[in-house]
Formats: C-alpha cells, sequence, structure tokens
C-alpha cells in the first residue's frame, strides 16, 4: 500500500462554475444612474458658483464700469481698499455686527434648545420656536422698523410710559448695530436652536442618568457633559451663522440704508453701493474677494478653536 494517499479528485468544470463568485450585476448602471441625479447639482454649482468666483477675481484686477471694456489694472484695486477709510470702517462695524449677533444668538439659541430638551419635546413647541424665521429678512425690518420709530413706534411710546424716554434706535450711532443685530438674533434664533437641539439627541441619556445618581446639578451637567459632547455641532453652527452673519444686507438696507454717518455701513452694503451705486465693479469685485478672504480665514480659525471635527462621543 502507498505512503502517498491520492489527492482529492478536481471539481468539475459545472462545480467550479458554482464555486465561482457572481459578477455584480448592474454597477456601471447605479454609477450613470447616481451621476445623472448628481448633473443638476454640479452644473448649478458650476454655473453660480463657481464660474462667478473665478470672474469675481479676475474682475478684482480690473477697472470696469459695464458700460465699456474691463481694462486691466493690477493690484490697483486693492492700493486703493488698503487705503480707504470707508472700507475699514465698513470691516470694523461689520465686526461688531458679528460679534454682537452671533453672542446674543448663540446663548440664546442654546437656552432654548436645552430648554426644549428637558422640559418639553412638543413638535408645536418646536414650530413656535421656528416661527420667527418664516418671517422674511425684509418684513421683520420693516415691522421693527415701525415698531421701534422715534416718533409714532408702539415701542417708543411704550418707554416713555415706562419713564425711560425715547430713543433712536435707527438713528443714533451707538444704537443702530445693536439694534439690527437684535432683529436678526430674533428672526433666527428659533432655527438656531433647532440645530443644536438635533445635537442633543445625539447625547445618550444614561450620561445624564449617571450624572443624577452622583448627585450632579443641571447646571453640573450642562458644562460638564452637554457643552462638551455638543461641540462638533456647536462649531458647525457657529461656522454657519457667521458666515450669514458676515452676509448681512437686506436688513441694512431696508432700515437705514448705511446711516447715520456710516454707522450700519457693513461691508455687504458698501460692495452693493460700489458695484450697483457707483458702476465700479472692479473695486466692488476686489472688495468682495477681500470679504471671501476674512471668512475662509475666520472659518478655519473656528473650526480649529472649536476642534468641530472631533468629538467626545465613542
Amino acid at each position: 500500500m502507498s505512503a502517498v494517499e491520492n489527492p482529492a479528485p478536481a471539481p468539475t468544470s459545472s462545480g467550479a462554475h458554482r464555486l465561482r463568485p457572481k459578477r455584480a450585476v448592474g454597477r456601471r448602471d447605479d454609477t450613470r444612474l447616481a451621476l445623472l441625479f448628481i448633473l443638476p447639482a454640479l452644473v448649478g454649482l458650476l454655473l453660480f458658483y463657481f464660474w462667478p468666483l473665478v470672474r469675481g477675481i479676475w474682475l478684482s484686477f480690473t477697472s470696469w464700469d459695464i458700460l465699456t471694456p474691463a481694462r486691466f489694472v493690477g493690484l490697483a484695486n486693492y492700493q486703493e481698499m488698503i487705503s480707504d477709510p470707508v472700507f475699514w470702517n465698513a470691516v470694523r462695524v461689520t465686526l461688531l455686527y458679528v460679534v454682537i449677533n452671533i453672542g446674543i444668538q448663540t446663548v440664546v439659541a442654546l437656552v432654548l434648545a436645552v430648554l426644549m430638551q428637558r422640559l418639553s419635546r412638543s413638535i408645536v413647541l418646536r414650530s413656535l420656536v421656528l416661527t420667527p424665521f418664516l418671517v422674511s429678512n425684509v418684513v421683520a425690518a420693516l415691522v421693527f422698523l415701525w415698531i421701534l420709530d422715534f416718533q409714532l413706534g408702539i415701542g417708543n411710546h411704550f418707554l416713555e410710559w415706562l419713564g425711560v424716554g425715547r430713543v433712536g434706535f435707527f438713528t443714533t450711532e451707538a444704537w443702530v448695530i445693536p439694534t439690527i443685530a437684535l432683529v436678526n438674533v430674533w428672526r433666527h434664533m428659533g432655527y438656531t436652536a433647532l440645530l443644536l437641539f438635533a445635537g442633543l439627541q445625539a447625547i445618550p441619556g444614561n450620561l445624564y442618568e449617571a450624572a443624577r445618581v452622583d448627585g450632579a446639578s443641571e447646571i453640573r451637567q450642562f458644562f460638564t457633559i452637554t457643552l462638551p459632547l455638543l461641540r462638533p455641532i456647536l462649531g458647525l453652527v457657529l461656522i454657519i451663522s457667521v458666515i450669514g452673519s458676515f452676509q448681512v444686507f437686506d436688513t441694512v438696507a431696508v432700515t437705514t440704508g448705511g446711516g447715520p454717518v456710516d454707522a450700519s455701513r457693513v461691508l455687504q452694503l458698501y460692495i452693493y453701493d460700489n458695484a450697483f451705486g457707483q458702476f465700479n465693479f472692479g473695486y466692488a469685485a476686489a472688495l468682495s474677494v477681500a470679504m471671501l478672504v476674512i471668512l475662509m480665514v475666520v472659518t478655519v480659525l473656528q473650526y480649529r478653536v472649536t476642534r468641530a471635527g472631533q468629538t467626545d462621543l465613542n
């Protein structure tokens, strides 16, 4: 008897055919279908975002009044911008608006989100909180302009009845930017609160239960559990809110038009005035590029400081 055993019989061709993995069917068709769905958004992105961005950067190096062909002037627009006191005033006013708007809006929205999570999760309540966001910026600005009018506004009549006296909310330099910021806080705080409320839903409830067992108060739970675990969503909300705040335009245009004495002339309004008021599109494009650079720097700093890309939830 041989010491070497006979090898196992080789599988038949039909068996090999059965063991061979089947090739994926329809993958190419799925890819084409996915590209077909993406195509409209891609075309819109290229036509309404990428091409205007490229053309705007090119126009920033030209002198163009829309009536004559654009003339290349190099860095002349940027040199004019650096020495333009109105531009630097617009940057200062915009930064003041952003600080007031984002600071108050974030705190109020965070309080609303926590209250909705801890006290009530009613859909009706969420709808009521979101109601101001459904009002357009122009309508909200006009309503508050009438309410806070120095002579006829019911708000000033109420202040006078309280003995405080009338306040020129939209007509004095000290009050105009805080007033505009608070109008936009009223409109956007509900939307921001719902974004934060969605982030709160991702925090496990057993963490709060363990904290209550250990005797932690609600305030202690907020600072040791809620804030650290909400950091990624809070960072994302701050980035979106800051970008939107830098682009404030309609509220200012409807209520003050940049006054009094350029006290509310934000950067976006200054760009609009140069482009469509003075037909100086080259300089307006340079201002837009400067605003883009400011937003990029602010966004990167926010992303790093808030560590929005990291989470403590494991």
